[in-house]
């Protein structure tokens, strides 16, 4: 992916130099396993990332490494793109404004109105601010653990979170909600595997607009966002975790919905292609 001196998006809230030190009393690698352990099983520990006891205190300005702030200027060249793709796509199929989110870049915890962000919940989309959280030590993480390895791989992460708020702007995300706070909680994880796999179709639909209209997408970068959805499909990651996939439990979707879904938007560029919830099969 070519992003090095490109543009740079407005729309970053950068709060990594007060972000609270994830490495205080648990230790450095004892933290990492607590996200790891969270992240793999679901389980949101921000409250003990957020507990000073546990953490040592924190509080204290941190101070930006070289890799962070690359990775800082790569979270907001792939922003800037997506605002520039979802705004064409917006007029032309749709005939109407593209109103662009804030993407909030931090380390180790941070608050939302959604709740707390870590490294535990990973990066996340709030409605509430329509506001993106992402610390970018996620980007490591898969890498590293999950095998989802190179930058278009971490443009796609960015991708799907804006994708989110592309939902939101279309009025699905909110009504899906509502729907899902109405339903067992076997049905509300439906509503939610449909939601991710019509965020991943979207993601498919920039990377095709990247790619036609920027001309930042590389050999190699399409089958990068491939295999990163795939790694990062349900039954992927809980057999990963020593689990046996359990689909009635499944929120995101399998590795081969995401990847296909992803493939989808990709190949046609059409919002429409991207309907999951009337969708007899995913």
């Amino acid at each position: 992916m070519q992003w090095r001196g490109r543009r740079g998006s407005s729309n970053i809230e950068d709060r990594r130099r007060v972000s609270g030190g994830a490495a205080g009393g648990i230790g450095g690698v004892g933290v990492i396993a607590v996200l790891l352990i969270g992240w793999f099983l679901g389980v949101d520990v921000t409250p003990l990332l957020n507990d000073p006891n546990a953490l040592g205190g924190g509080g204290a300005p941190t101070e930006l490494t070289q890799a962070d702030q690359a990775e800082g200027e790569f979270v907001s060249v792939t922003l800037a793109d997506t605002e520039e793709i979802w705004g064409s796509v917006f007029a032309d199929q749709l005939g109407r404004q593209y109103r662009e989110p804030t993407l909030v870049l931090y380390k180790g915890v941070t608050q939302s109105p959604c709740g707390g962000a870590s490294g535990a919940t990973g990066p996340f989309y709030c409605p509430g601010d329509k506001k993106i959280y992402l610390d970018t030590a996620f980007f490591t993480t898969m890498h590293n653990r999950l095998g989802a390895k190179g930058d278009f791989a971490a443009a796609y992460v960015v991708a799907h979170e804006v994708a989110h708020h592309v939902q939101n702007e279309l009025g699905i995300l909110g009504q899906a909600n509502d729907m899902r706070a109405r339903v067992s909680e076997r049905q509300s994880n439906d509503i939610s595997v449909r939601i991710e796999l019509q965020a991943d179709c979207l993601s498919g639909i920039w990377a095709r607009m990247a790619q036609a209209k920027l001309g930042t997408v590389e050999a190699g970068d399409v089958e990068e966002a491939v295999n990163a959805a795939h790694q990062i499909g349900d039954d992927t990651l809980q057999k990963n975790a020593g689990q046996v996939p359990m689909p009635h439990t499944f929120t995101h979707g399998t590795s081969a919905q995401r990847a296909n879904w992803f493939i989808r938007g990709y190949k046609s560029g059409d919002l429409d292609q991207c309907d999951t919830f009337n969708a007899n099969r995913l």
